[in-house]
């Protein structure tokens, strides 16, 4: 079976990879519109439209499982996406500090089997506490590259992983794709690869 990755993040290419995994990439280049509110609702319904669009890129006549994801993180359910700029990077930063957000990573699968589809569609969710920081420390992290191709305007997996504190769920969420979720979400599917 052909498994495309409906994704450009190296963060979802290296999670899938490091689990052993074999895809393609295909990125979707469809314009992300949220119509939902409820960050779980948001993430899923761009996961479908990412996967969806991938679709129409492949042939009904074989056999394939497309993989699409978004990932938010939320804060009081205000949705923080990626930041356009210093001042926005500063403002998610310093509205994490110091308290418990929640990250969420919604994905969906369509599989063509012998010309029979099906379609899963599911969202993980990780609440993750941020220390507090100083004034010094919120300045020197946006500085680097790091913060600007991120939800909320951090990664757990780099520099921002001192600030973390707790986190409660799977880790691998936070990264960007909840794997041992879609490994069991799968397996209850009887889908095996």
């Amino acid at each position: 079976m052909r498994i495309i990755l409906a994704s450009g993040s190296p963060r979802r290419k290296e999670i899938l990879h490091n689990a052993g995994y074999e895809f393609e990439i295909i990125k979707s280049e469809k314009e992300e519109i949220i119509t939902k509110t409820i960050p779980a609702d948001v993430v899923k319904e761009l996961s479908i439209v990412k996967a969806k669009d991938v679709e129409t890129k492949v042939s009904d006549n074989e056999d394939y499982m497309i993989i699409g994801a978004d990932t938010v993180v939320s804060v009081d359910n205000q949705i923080l996406g990626k930041p356009h700029s210093r001042d926005d990077a500063y403002n998610m930063i310093s509205g994490l500090v110091g308290r418990e957000h929640r990250v969420y990573t919604g994905v969906t699968v369509i599989i063509n089997e012998n010309n029979v589809k099906k379609e899963l569609v599911f969202a993980a969710e990780t609440k993750v506490r941020v220390a507090d920081m100083s004034e010094r420390e919120i300045q020197e992290y946006i500085s680097l590259d790091e913060p600007y191709d991120k939800a909320g305007a951090y990664a757990i997996q780099g520099r921002f992983a001192k600030y973390i504190t707790s986190i409660e769920g799977e880790y691998n969420n936070v990264v960007g794709f909840p794997i041992a979720t879609f490994h069991k979400t799968l397996k209850e599917n009887d889908i095996l690869l």
